[in-house]
């Protein structure tokens, strides 16, 4: 790829060059090539034109990752406007919040989305327009109405020939250009609206070329949420630059999903998190070798090197087996599960970074990456730990260059307390940074546990080994008084298939406890663990929200009566049906 300065030229570029390829597919579903795209965007900025929409309105989107997401989003930035992405999974009133803060003339909306929302809670919309055909389900302007009744008409009287490849032409953008206004959907319960330039974008894609290595036609899966910067710019923009074709999976990828649907798509580059791959190797590989004589022969060197090379080739196969490489991000990835990846020469690699830098501050190639390390510092940025000795005492990661973020949107005083005076960004992660240039996140400054000794603690790397224990979901550490206390979401279906009642689980869990203090400091062992109902809540990262959990005695207390009523009264109805393993509070 050429250099460039200007995202929409590559945009332009890659549409004009690939017109006949396969652009993107909503799996199970429709395609659309790169000409339908171009006609798509075309008719987007005649839709724009008509109704009065002029440069830097707010464009909103909210719904599943599909094609015409893609295309509306492509649409909305090559006409001049900013695009506000926002999860399809947040609630409602969230929603309503984050189209109303950000001034969005208009919303584009998923259909299975669109139904828990109330457009009298957007009084500032001047339209809604559902994605999936396109209708215009809500109109407060004459304008827009008319737009979109006669869009056809007025393509047509645009374009009385064939719209063709020499018609794209788009206009150029300003590198401090305001491009994104991405709401965060972090683990404090508080969205805020992130401005990313058209240079932070750009500089991020033009990394991603460098170290990927897409051709036109490559297919990619789409699973991160295009609502969050991760799949934003790592699938979908990166992608669309190179001419890949983006596949949409329109559904929760579950390991049968992902097993069903790589081994038709056969994907190139896999972007996902660590949550994802970990489910996968925890119920699709590792049961293969976990165990004594699996174990064994990966230990005898004779034959340990055909026997990675088998489980490899089946860990390669479950993600459809033609990939480069899987790029983990978003959350911290099991270290345990990293180990095991690293034995039998699994290609995979670490992302590293944040929304506020769209998102890239780490990021190193499969065959460059340090074991547990999340890669080197991305080009066109500069990194340094805040700490006495960066190599041996963890302190906060800051970085600042061309990636960072404008700062947040209609709020100053949060832009301060992340960005100081020297132009710094303040991660909120602690970690260690080596001679060679390696960094080592050790977790969240604001998750640190401080024991009445003095002791830090860092409960992800607890968490992780726990998640590795058997019939473990996934687990929160917390510390009540001077006590750590794990909570954990038991693996029931596991459970079940092993003909496990309520307190043989509860006896296996307890085995775990006594199993990993033995590998833990004194200061940091678990003194009880606690079963919880349901899984987790998180964000779209997949990020435990753990401000929901620290009054656990109440949080749990609640959700365990909650859900042993909804229990009650299924078994009244279906006596057949036996109660889920519940655990209240001592």
């Amino acid at each position: 790829m050429e250099t460039t300065s200007s995202l929409i030229q590559l945009i332009e570029e890659s549409i004009r060059k690939n017109w006949n390829l396969d652009a993107m597919t909503n799996y199970k579903g429709a395609t659309l090539q790169y000409k339908d795209v171009a006609r798509k965007i075309e008719k987007m900025h005649i839709l724009f034109e008509h109704a009065g929409i002029k440069k830097g309105d707010k464009i909103a989107l909210c719904g599943r990752n599909s094609a015409n997401w893609t295309a509306t989003f492509l649409g909305v930035i090559t006409y001049g406007a900013v695009a506000v992405p926002i999860l399809h999974e947040f609630k409602a009133d969230n929603v309503h919040n984050i189209v109303n803060h950000s001034e969005a003339r208009m919303l584009f909306v998923g259909d299975q989305v669109w139904e828990n929302f109330n457009e009298a809670a957007m009084p500032h919309l001047e339209g809604i327009i559902e994605l999936k055909n396109f209708d215009l389900v809500v109109s407060r302007s004459q304008r827009l109405t008319y737009a979109r009744e006669h869009l056809n008409e007025e393509f047509g009287k645009r374009y009385p020939c064939r719209f063709r490849a020499d018609n794209v032409s788009y206009r150029r953008e300003e590198p401090e250009e305001l491009a994104v206004i991405n709401y965060t959907s972090g683990t404090t319960g508080y969205s805020k609206g992130v401005m990313l330039p058209y240079r932070s974008i750009i500089s991020n894609v033009v990394h991603i070329h460098k170290k990927v290595g897409l051709k036109p036609g490559d297919n990619v899966v789409s699973m991160l949420p295009l609502g969050h910067i991760f799949g934003l710019v790592f699938d979908f923009i990166y992608g669309v630059t190179v001419g890949a074709h983006l596949w949409f999976l329109t559904r929760m990828p579950s390991p049968k999903i992902i097993a069903e649907s790589f081994a038709e798509i056969r994907p190139r580059v896999i972007a996902c998190v660590p949550l994802i791959v970990e489910k996968i190797f925890k119920k699709n590989i590792l049961p293969k070798v976990d165990n004594k004589l699996g174990k064994l022969l990966l230990k005898l060197p004779i034959v340990s090197d055909k026997i990675k090379e088998q489980i490899r080739t089946q860990a390669m196969e479950v993600f459809g087996g033609n990939f480069i490489e899987i790029v983990i991000g978003g959350a911290p990835f099991n270290p345990e599960v990293e180990a095991f990846l690293r034995k039998i020469n699994f290609p995979y690699t670490i992302a590293y970074g944040m929304t506020e830098a769209a998102p890239l501050i780490c990021h190193s190639r499969w065959d460059e990456i340090q074991y547990t390390s999340c890669g080197k510092t991305v080009s066109n940025m500069e990194t340094k730990v805040l700490s006495s000795d960066p190599e041996r005492i963890p302190g906060e990661l800051v970085c600042r260059g061309i990636n960072v973020m404008l700062g947040y949107y209609k709020n100053e005083e949060a832009t301060a307390q992340a960005i100081d005076c020297n132009g710094w960004l303040h991660t909120g992660d602690m970690a260690i940074k080596d001679a060679e240039g390696n960094i080592f996140i050790k977790g969240r400054c604001k998750n640190i546990l401080l024991t009445a000794s003095g002791q830090n603690i860092y409960p992800e790397e607890i968490e992780a080994r726990l998640n590795n224990m058997p019939f473990v979901n996934e687990s929160l550490v917390i510390l009540a008084g001077d006590k750590l206390i794990a909570l954990v979401y038991p693996d029931n279906e596991e459970a079940f298939a092993q003909g496990m009642d309520k307190k043989a689980l509860e006896a296996a869990i307890e085995v775990n406890r006594t199993e990993l203090n033995k590998i833990l400091p004194a200061y940091s062992q678990i003194t009880r663990i606690k079963l919880y109902p349901e899984e987790f809540e998180k964000t779209a990262k997949k990020s435990i929200k753990r401000f929901l959990y620290q009054d656990i005695n109440r949080h749990v207390f609640y959700r365990f009566n909650r859900l042993l009523k909804h229990d009650m009264v299924a078994q009244r109805l279906h006596p057949t049906i036996s109660l889920q393993t519940r655990t209240l509070p001592d």
